[in-house]
């Protein structure tokens, strides 16, 4: 089984730290095929950086189907072009917030959210309707660190920890869901820390697709997620148009 894992920003750093959290997770005999994006911003954090990540996010789903990739996770807390990912892609897309909010739903009554900036709390209320589980979501709480400097920043870890401590006894929450690709690496020492489950979204991605996959599933191609009408695109977008 292969699954490729899309940073959909264009930090390789990150994606080294991506590819180490889904790796850790796979079952021998899956290959984790982790990818930076060819084009887009350095990260992603406003709803300007979520569409022009799009072309390269989308690139690297037809390369993955010229590949024969047998699912893909969207690592971006955003889920960035997760809809039209899953119209070109055969097997199952899985956006890392969809796989840490319907996971953290398992594991206790209530979750809260830590996720980078204040400004992108708006986005992950949206998809916590979208997925359904608003009535679990208990809160969600900006650390006011820059998606880059979760690696530039030494102080970033007492940070990202000390806010997901306050979370829990604000909301009362059962679980956390760190709420940023960037945070993968910091899922077990918070736990350790805090004492409730830490859900890393690319673990959990990365687990749901290969669930998915092992279980013969792939996406529907009926409908709303069938390939794309064939058209041209004009400019920068014309290879798309293939």
């Amino acid at each position: 089984m292969r699954i490729r894992v899309i940073n959909p920003n264009t930090t390789p750093s990150m994606t080294s730290t991506i590819e180490r959290c889904a790796g850790a997770v796979a079952a021998p005999g899956v290959s984790i095929d982790a990818v930076t994006a060819a084009m887009g911003p350095a990260s992603i954090e406003s709803h300007y950086d979520e569409i022009l990540s799009g072309p390269g996010i989308l690139a690297a789903i037809a390369q993955g189907e010229r590949a024969g990739a047998d699912g893909y996770v969207i690592a971006c807390f955003g889920d960035p072009g997760l809809d039209a990912a899953r119209e070109l892609a055969r097997g199952p897309v899985i956006g890392i917030a969809e796989a840490a909010m319907r996971t953290a739903t398992h594991l206790g009554r209530g979750f809260s959210v830590v996720t980078t900036l204040a400004r992108t709390i708006g986005r992950a209320e949206d998809l916590a309707d979208r997925y359904g589980v608003r009535r679990y979501c208990r809160g969600i709480h900006a650390c006011e660190l820059p998606v880059l400097a979760l690696e530039s920043d030494p102080r970033a870890r007492k940070i990202v920890l000390e806010a997901c401590r306050a979370a829990v006894d604000a909301d009362g929450s059962d679980v956390v869901v760190l709420g940023c690709a960037g945070m993968a690496d910091l899922c077990a020492e918070i736990a350790d820390e805090i004492g409730v489950p830490v859900i890393d979204g690319v673990a959990a991605a990365t687990l749901t697709v290969q669930a998915l996959v092992t279980l013969g599933l792939r996406k529907s191609g009926r409908g709303e997620f069938a390939a794309p009408r064939r058209k041209s695109y004009a400019g920068l977008l014309s290879e798309f148009g293939a």
